[in-house]
């Protein structure tokens, strides 16, 4: 087997990797719209709020053959035609009166990623960011722009944009191409060993993953690095690109 080329860019995964991890943050939206919804229907907010995580898990199930990609847009189609309610229109009218930070509050990245990325440029290197995520590319932005993180990543590549999720190829090349860059000389970080550690390897990239004692482990895959936090990854970058 021939030596792979130095490392020339690094690829972050962005939820319990970049951004301590939250699976409740489409509840908070849920949570918005059923109240808003009471205010309208004879249903109660709580029966709205149950069958709105019900669309949410038909549409992610979905997702686990095809890796098809899908935006929060279709979610709403989904929801308002199980509800037979305007469930866009809810959503839109009360988060227009609230800020993304007071009904994301739990949205915050790890206090040395910024510290990371910085290192990782200092170095030369291309970095970016691939997310599997429903959610438009302004709803990341706010986030990374409001913690200095955008001055740090060449690109930020969101899957509701796109064909595909990881671990689907096509997702991993589309962002090796913004990046101009092959996937040999390139790393993947991610806190899920099939999504993330596998579909990176699958496609020739390094593969380094951050457990996240919220995901389940995945047999068979055998990362090519595994760190504990994001500044454990420099002394390992290091060693790549000699």
């Amino acid at each position: 087997m021939s030596e792979r080329p130095p490392l020339r860019a690094v690829i972050f995964d962005w939820g319990g990797t970049l951004s301590h991890y939250a699976d409740i943050e489409l509840l908070d939206m849920w949570r918005l719209a059923a109240e808003h919804l009471a205010q309208h229907s004879n249903l109660l907010a709580d029966e709205i709020l149950t069958r709105l995580v019900h669309v949410d898990e038909r549409m992610w199930e979905r997702t686990t053959g095809d890796a098809l990609a899908y935006a929060l847009p279709d979610i709403l189609r989904e929801a308002t035609r199980d509800l037979g309610i305007d469930v866009a229109e809810a959503i839109i009218e009360e988060a227009g009166t609230r800020y993304l930070d007071t009904w994301t509050p739990h949205i915050r990245h790890f206090e040395d990623a910024r510290s990371t990325l910085a290192g990782l440029k200092e170095r030369g290197l291309r970095v970016g960011m691939l997310s599997n995520t429903h959610w438009s590319k302004a709803y990341h932005e706010h986030f990374l722009e409001r913690d200095g993180l955008t001055p740090y990543l060449d690109t930020r590549c969101y899957t509701s944009e796109m064909t595909h999720m990881k671990p689907h190829p096509e997702a991993f090349r589309h962002a090796l191409e913004t990046l101009g860059v092959e996937a040999a000389e390139a790393a993947y970080v991610g806190d899920r060993l099939f999504d993330d550690v596998f579909g990176a390897q699958r496609v020739g990239m390094r593969g380094v993953h951050r457990p996240n004692a919220v995901v389940p482990s995945h047999e068979g895959v055998t990362p090519d690095a595994t760190i504990t936090s994001l500044a454990d990854l420099l002394p390992i970058v290091d060693g790549w690109m000699a």
